[in-house]
Formats: C-alpha cells, structure tokens, sequence
C-alpha cells in the first residue's frame, strides 16, 4: 500500500515541484515504484518531467471533476519505476467546480484508492493557496512534506502553516501527520542561510530532514530539460542531495513500520502547538508558484 505525502507550502517559490519531482525519480531510483500528481494548475510538475502542454491529454482534472478512471490518465514519466498524473490549466476551473459537489474535500482520495496498491509512494505537488485542491490533497495523504526556504522571511510563515495543519488534521484529514520539514535554497557560503537551518532545527527539532537542498545551478537546470536532476547530472550537488533525502524518506517509514507509530505532532512544543484551532475553514491564501 503506498505511502501518500502531499508536499506543501502555502509560500509560493519555496521548492515544491523541483521536491516532487526529483524526490519522485529518488525514490523510483531506489527501486521504490512511485507516482507523482500534479494537483497545480500551472502544470510546472508536468512540464519539468518533460511534458510540454496538450490539450488532448487526460489531466488530473478529469478524474476530479468527470470521474475518469484515475488509471486511464497516468502516464510513463520517462523514468524507471516512475508515473505521472499530469496538470494543465483547467484545473483553475476544477476549485470553483469543486465547491457545489458532494464529498468535495475527498474525490481525490477516493480516485487514488483503486491505484494505490501499485505503487510504494504517492507524492502529490500542491498549489500555494490553502483552496480545494489543496485541501483534497491532504484529505488524501499520509503526511505532509513541507519545503522551506532558508531565508527570513520563510521563518515567520512556518507556526501558521503547521497550525493551518493541525487544524485540518480535526476537521477533514485526523490521521495526516507530518512526513518532515525540508530545508532548501541552502547556501552554505552565507550566514543567513546556516542561521535560518539553524533557528529551524532548535524549534522543530527531529522534524526536521537531516538532508538539505543546496542552491546549485544543475539542479536550476534540469526542468528547462524535462528531466530531474538525477538524469541530467546524476553528479551534482542536487542531485546528491535528493538521492539523500530518499534514503531518508525510505528510512523513516522502515522505522515507523518497526515501531507500528507515526512520527511525532507537528508542533509539539511549539507555539503551533499553542495557537488556538477552532476547526473553522481556512481563508485561501495565494502565492506564486515555482
């Protein structure tokens, strides 16, 4: 049964698709046969594994809104052991057709219910607004994937975004916890970028991924090729990071497997933790995409 992890950030340009996909050909790399959904109307996931836009092609769009067969829109992402469930932008649309429909918060989950067997990890790209699609995507999941920025500004966003977690975790999705915190953008040669990783590990904690993105120019590079970062220079700093990050993804759901448990609250001890959750809807917040 695979794991399902939603990468998400209500930030926009923090390193969600440039995770899913190179995280996505890590693990199928691996030998950990892998599915990557695109649930972002900008297509970037898509587009990055070497997908230029179609209008014929069956899209995420038709399993949520039509009821297709979610097997009849995955397709070959040109890697061993890795697949793709494509974006386009009618799924602008699909958060506005979303809203009049029954079980809205859920028609993702149970699209995913008859493939899920197939696969070891499901990894779903989420749009930076807190809208149905995201919203779908985290009833579906496992756990969440978070990707931050190591500059300033990524720091005063991160106890609300665990709290808008923690709160979802009541209201749609009780058993959704948290897969790690994921540091990326990192520039070792600048003090604020080991000051953030620093602030970061002493609040959180263990949630945090031992494994970091490096800011490396391979890694920038790839998508303009349609390809992840370990088929366009298996040997770059990039890539080694997310080789890294794989190990320890496949790593942490061997230990919970062990240990029959998740991996801890989001914001044990946090001011997360503290902040009052009335199970209220939240407001969507935009961003820019990656």
């Amino acid at each position: 049964m695979a794991r399902v992890i939603a990468i998400a950030n209500q930030k926009g340009g923090v390193g969600k698709t440039t995770t899913a996909v190179n995280l996505g050909a890590s693990l199928a790399a691996s030998e950990q046969p892998t599915l990557i959904i695109d649930s972002d109307p900008q297509a970037n996931t898509t587009s990055a594994l070497g997908f230029p836009k179609d209008p014929a092609r069956r899209t995420i769009y038709q399993a949520l809104i039509l009821d297709e067969a979610i097997e009849r829109i995955i397709i070959d992402a040109k890697v061993d052991g890795l697949e793709l469930i494509p974006s386009d932008k009618n799924l602008v649309g699909a958060a506005v057709e979303l809203v009049s429909m029954d079980n809205r918060e859920y028609r993702l989950r149970e699209a995913l219910a008859h493939v899920k067997e197939k696969y070891a990890y499901i990894l779903i790209d989420c749009p930076p607004s807190l809208d149905l699609l995201t919203l779908n995507a985290l009833a579906a999941s496992d756990s969440v994937l978070v990707p931050i920025q190591c500059e300033y500004l990524a720091l005063e966003g991160v106890s609300e975004l665990l709290d808008t977690l923690m709160r979802l975790r009541r209201t749609i999705n009780p058993s959704l916890a948290i897969e790690g915190i994921l540091l990326t953008m990192y520039d070792d040669r600048t003090s604020l970028s080991k000051q953030v990783a620093a602030d970061l590990r002493s609040f959180f904690g263990s949630q945090v991924f031992e494994s970091v993105i490096p800011r490396n120019v391979r890694l920038a590079e790839a998508p303009s090729h349609g390809m992840p970062v370990i088929v366009y220079d298996i040997h770059s700093r990039g890539a080694e990071s997310y080789i890294q990050l794989a190990k320890e993804v496949i790593a942490n759901a061997q230990k919970r497997l062990g240990q029959g448990v998740e991996r801890p609250d989001p914001g044990a001890g946090t001011a997360a933790s503290a902040a009052t959750v009335d199970g209220s809807s939240s407001t969507s917040t935009g961003g820019n995409s990656e």
